[in-house]
């Protein structure tokens, strides 16, 4: 009778505690940012953020990213910490350690609707990035692998979008794309720490991203899991090109002129 009682209390709070529009595209937005992230090692943000923040806003939904990409991810440290230059990695996240609080700051106290215009211009911009190829060719310096960390920590406390810079800059440098992925993998597990500790700081955990979190995290575990296998099977040129069609499609229509689409 009590486990009974604790299952309905617990459906009842699940119920009151998320939101009462989107959740079905909020699952399916999750799945298909879960296949770019483990096929790349990154592209989530750039796919949920704008489509997610459309349907519940920016504060609610970069929070339950961090959240379930943190947990659905811990599976990929231990292949990412042998594959990846630490060293590299270090120098990075020293950058991060600043640039993260700052973004915090933006995302809990700008306007929300301007902070949507915001990520998804971010969103564009750093899409329009990667598709032109240019990539940084110069020899790697701590000072600036822990600027590119500063620039990526502050796109990832405001909006979970970090990863573009991350990945110009080292897939401009001799290591091939196992090792660029390996070390974006096992930057971002650090940089979580950093933004999981600077959205508890600024009351972002609140109860709808964990309820959201129990709903969304199983679809994005799925697209993880198949984005992990497709990075053995697929061509990169094919599958990257899949990821920028998906991006770009949800910088436009995470555009605030066309909620009457997704809400």
């Amino acid at each position: 009778m009590s486990a009974s009682l604790s299952f309905d209390s617990f459906s009842s709070w699940l119920v009151s505690a998320l939101p009462d529009h989107g959740v079905p595209a909020l699952i399916a937005f999750a799945l298909i940012a879960g296949l770019a992230r483990g096929f790349s090692g990154f592209g989530a943000a750039l796919i949920f953020i704008p489509l997610g923040g459309a349907i519940v806003g920016p504060k609610l939904i970069s929070p339950v990213l961090l959240v379930i990409d943190g947990l659905a991810t811990l599976g990929m440290i231990p292949d990412a910490w042998r594959n990846s230059n630490r060293r590299e990695v270090f120098v990075m996240i020293a950058g991060a350690a600043l640039g993260v609080p700052a973004g915090t700051a933006v995302l809990t106290l700008m306007d929300p609707l301007l902070l949507r215009w915001m990520i998804c211009a971010v969103a564009i911009c750093l899409l329009a990035l990667l598709v032109s190829g240019w990539r940084y060719h110069g020899e790697p310096s701590a000072p600036l692998s822990s600027g590119v960390g500063l620039l990526a920590g502050l796109f990832s406390g405001a909006a979970q979008l970090g990863g573009p810079p991350v990945v110009a800059y080292w897939l401009g440098g001799k290591s091939d794309f196992q090792r660029v992925r390996a070390n974006v993998i096992f930057y971002f597990s650090i940089s979580t720490i950093f933004s999981t500790i600077s959205y508890y700081v600024g009351g972002l955990f609140v109860q709808a991203v964990f309820a959201l979190t129990i709903v969304i995290l199983p679809a994005y575990a799925v697209g993880l899991y198949g984005g992990s296998k497709l990075f053995g099977l697929a061509k990169e040129s094919t599958f990257r090109l899949i990821c920028y069609l998906l991006i770009g499609a949800s910088a436009i229509f995470g555009l605030p002129v066309l909620d009457g689409i997704l809400r």
